[in-house]
C-alpha cells in the first residue's frame, strides 16, 4: 500500500485513456442518433480514437496484475470478522473487467465498420444496420461504464457506496472527452494536415455541449454529497470528509476547473464563438477531470499512503509514457484512415 500514489496515478492514466477510448464512437453515436447534421464533419476524427483501446486495454493488465497494490481492499480479504460483498471477489473482477473491455471494443469496432460501409453503401439494410448499432452503444456505455465506476472508485472503500456513482463517473469522463476532443479539434485544423476541413461553428457547437455537461455534472456530483450530507450517513460522509480535509487543495481545485471556470466562461455568448477561449476551457475541463479521477482513487486509502500526484519520477514517466504512445497511436490511426496528410 505505500505506493498506492503511483498506482492511483496508473489507474487515473488507465481510466483517462479508456475513456478518450469510448467518447469518440459514443459522440458520434449519440449524433448519429439525434440526427446532427454536423456530425459528418467529425465523427471520422472522433472515431480514430478508439485507437486507444489497445493501450487501455494494457494497461488494465497491468493493474490486474498489481492485486493488493493497486486494490488496497485485497490486503483484508481473508481477515477474520471482516466482511467484503460479493463484488470484491479479486477473481470475478479481472474477469469481468477483462471480458467487459474486450465486448465494448469489439462492439465499438463493429461500430465503425458499419459507420464507413454506411457512407459508401446508400441502401436501406447498410443504413438500418448502421442505425441499429447506434442504438446499442449509449446501453453499452451505461453499463460498463457503471462497471468501471464500482470496481476503480466506488467500491475501493469496502461497504461504501452512492446509487449515483456511476451515472457520476461516466457522464463526468464523457465531459473529459468533450473537452478533449475540443482541443484535438483545434490543433487538427491549425496544422494544415486535415484532408477534408470541418466548419468553424463547430467549435460554437462543442462549447455549447460543454456548458450543458457542465451543469449536469455539477448537478450529479451535488446529489451525492447532499443525499449523505442531509440523510446524516456518517458512514458515506467519511470518505467526502477525508478527501476534502486531506486533499482539500486537489479537491477544490478540480471544482474550480470542472465547474468555476467552465460555467463562468461559456455561459457568456460571445466566448462560446472564440475558439481561443473555448480551447482555454477545454483545457480546463481536462485537467479537472485528471485531477478527480486521481482524488477519488487515491482517497480511498489514509493519507500517508498516497502524494501529490506528479511529484515523483515514477508519476511522470508512467504518465509521460502513456502520451506518447497514445500520440503515435492517434497519428498512426488519422493517416490510416485518410483524415490527413502525411507530410
Amino acid at each position: 500500500m505505500e505506493n498506492f500514489g503511483f498506482w492511483s496515478v496508473v489507474i487515473t492514466n488507465f481510466l483517462v485513456v479508456l475513456y478518450l477510448a469510448l467518447g469518440g464512437v459514443t459522440l458520434s453515436a449519440a449524433l448519429q442518433l439525434c440526427n446532427g447534421k454536423w456530425r459528418f464533419q467529425v465523427r471520422g476524427l472522433a472515431c480514430s480514437l478508439a485507437v486507444l483501446f489497445p493501450i487501455a486495454f494494457v494497461l488494465l493488465l497491468v493493474i490486474l496484475a498489481a492485486g493488493e497494490s493497486a486494490f488496497p481492499w485485497l490486503a483484508h480479504a481473508h481477515d477474520e470478522g471482516h466482511h467484503l460483498p460479493g463484488w470484491h471477489n479479486y477473481t470475478f473482477l479481472v474477469a469481468r473487467n477483462i471480458i467487459g473491455l474486450l465486448l465494448v471494443a469489439g462492439l465499438y469496432g463493429l461500430f465503425i465498420k458499419w459507420q464507413h460501409e454506411s457512407e459508401i453503401d446508400s441502401s436501406y439494410a447498410a443504413q438500418r444496420r448502421f442505425r441499429n448499432i447506434a442504438l446499442l452503444i449509449p446501453f453499452a456505455y451505461f453499463l460498463y461504464g457503471s462497471m468501471v465506476a464500482w470496481d476503480f472508485e466506488m467500491t475501493m472503500v469496502p461497504n461504501w457506496h452512492s446509487a449515483s456513482y456511476g451515472a457520476y463517473f461516466f457522464q463526468s469522463n464523457f465531459h473529459m472527452f468533450l473537452g478533449f476532443f475540443t482541443i484535438f479539434l483545434f490543433f487538427l485544423s491549425r496544422s494544415g494536415k486535415l484532408v477534408q476541413q470541418f466548419e468553424g461553428y463547430i467549435f460554437n457547437f462543442m462549447a455549447q455541449f460543454m456548458l450543458a455537461m457542465t451543469i449536469l455534472w455539477t448537478y450529479l456530483y451535488f446529489t451525492q454529497y447532499l443525499i449523505m450530507w442531509y440523510g446524516r450517513l456518517p458512514a458515506e460522509m467519511d470518505r467526502y470528509d477525508a478527501m476534502m480535509t486531506e486533499m482539500s487543495g486537489i479537491w477544490w481545485l478540480f471544482l474550480v476547473l470542472k465547474f468555476l471556470i467552465p460555467f463562468c466562461t461559456l455561459a457568456i455568448t460571445p466566448n462560446r464563438h472564440n475558439p481561443s477561449v473555448i480551447v482555454m476551457v477545454a483545457g480546463s475541463i481536462l485537467l479537472g477531470t485528471w485531477l478527480e479521477r486521481y482524488t477519488w482513487v487515491s482517497g480511498s486509502v489514509a493519507s500517508e499512503y498516497t502524494h501529490t500526484p506528479m511529484s515523483s519520477i515514477a508519476d511522470i514517466l508512467i504518465t509521460a509514457v502513456v502520451i506518447v504512445i497514445s500520440w503515435f497511436a492517434v497519428k498512426w490511426s488519422l493517416t490510416r484512415y485518410g483524415l490527413i496528410r502525411n507530410s
